[in-house]
């Protein structure tokens, strides 16, 4: 595999999405304290990957990154990625703007790795339109990113039609989704849309091996699965060790918000083995386990949300529900019933929290499923706003 930083890296990166923070929300302030000491541990164990964008944490993740990393270590002692916010047509100069002031916020003078961010099959046009590979193309030229890619959301024919449009070396390193829960999902696509890459010679980053904390909180019958195979191993591991064993694959990100998690992660790492067949049928096993757990069986018709005189976005606060129920996350949980009450489209009128619910009984009356919504609201409130 190509040596993208001048030798290759450990496979495990640490992604500044999740940082700890200093009260409940996410939105808090980030525990800086903390963060230093999870970054102690992780550069003293040999790994060096931090992975960041412009908009993580409200634009606090570079600065956390500069006063936790940057400004404590010699510049060769890490590598450093983050993002540019492509989301809607920009020219050059309002790029190069918040690519500057992604320089001055993580203290560097150039980037390891800069990505276009979150790129999906519906933004490729604007992207191609606005010009977003040649500015990408012209930070290389220029030295002030090492290497250039993009973080991607979507299915392989739109990755591969941006893959097939650029001359070769354009594009360096594609940063997927790839967890064994999506590796044959119809929607996310993670194998198909790594074998786009690796067929072409474009080494992958993988983000959300373990879905967001998703894969790693089971209990139950699962966690007992898990447990029969190796008593001593975290569920987590699991999900790592399946990641790392890719072919092509550059490192593998992690977002710690913890020093346990971090403590958990390395010692993984450091004691990687693959997994054999017999690991293999016991993570198909487990798959089979979370694809029969009962759900709330919302059809996303969103009947409930035309004449709700809250404005509660039922259907996906369900959605968050339902990730609680599958997975027992409950801070990934808040965090989709967090986006669940936010702003409307375009930036129209709050939605409504589960509180906010009068049980005036509008949406029941319409929903064909005939749900219990009145009281699923209220388990939302005991589980999300408390």
């Amino acid at each position: 595999m190509r040596d993208y930083f001048g030798k290759q890296i450990k496979k495990l990166g640490f992604g500044l999405m999740r940082l700890p923070v200093l009260g409940t929300d996410e939105r808090s302030p980030i525990d800086i304290d903390q963060l230093k000491q999870m970054v102690d541990l992780y550069l003293e164990n040999g790994y060096t990957y931090f992975d960041s964008a412009y908009n993580y944490h409200g634009g606090m993740s570079e600065v956390a990154f500069r006063e936790a990393v940057s400004s404590r270590y010699p510049r060769d002692a890490f590598q450093f990625t983050t993002k540019l916010p492509l989301r809607r047509p920009m020219d050059f100069d309002e790029m190069r703007a918040l690519t500057n002031e992604s320089l001055e916020r993580s203290g560097l003078e150039y980037f390891d790795l800069y990505f276009i961010h979150g790129i999906r099959p519906d933004s490729i046009e604007m992207i191609n339109n606005a010009r977003g590979w040649d500015y990408i193309q012209g930070l290389k030229q220029e030295g002030i990113a090492k290497n250039v890619g993009f973080s991607y959301h979507g299915d392989a024919a739109g990755l591969a039609r941006i893959l097939d449009a650029r001359q070769a070396g354009d594009i360096d390193i594609v940063q997927l989704q790839i967890n064994y829960l999506d590796w044959e999902s119809p929607q996310v696509q993670s194998r198909l849309c790594y074998e786009t890459c690796v067929e072409r010679g474009i080494g992958v980053i993988v983000m959300e091996p373990i879905k967001g904390g998703s894969l790693a909180n089971f209990g139950g019958d699962i966690a007992d699965i898990f447990k029969a195979a190796d008593p001593e191993a975290s569920i987590a591991s699991w999900a790592l060790r399946f990641v790392m064993e890719l072919e092509g694959v550059v490192t593998v990100l992690s977002g710690m918000s913890a020093l346990n998690q971090v403590e958990d992660n390395v010692r993984t790492a450091n004691s990687y083995k693959p997994l054999t067949e017999a690991d293999h049928a016991m993570i198909k096993e487990v798959i089979t386990a979370i694809d029969s757990v009962p759900l709330i069986q919302c059809t996303d018709c969103r009947y409930c949300l035309d004449d709700c005189p809250e404005n509660i976005n039922t259907p996906r606060i369900m959605d968050a529900m339902n990730d609680y129920i599958k997975y027992n996350n409950l801070q990934g949980a808040r965090r989709q019933y967090g986006f669940a009450t936010m702003p409307g489209p375009g930036g129209g009128a709050p939605y409504g929290k589960s509180s906010d619910c009068t049980e005036c009984g509008t949406c029941e009356k319409v929903c064909p499923q005939e749900l219990e919504i009145m009281e699923i609201h209220k388990q939302a409130v005991a589980l999300f706003e408390q």
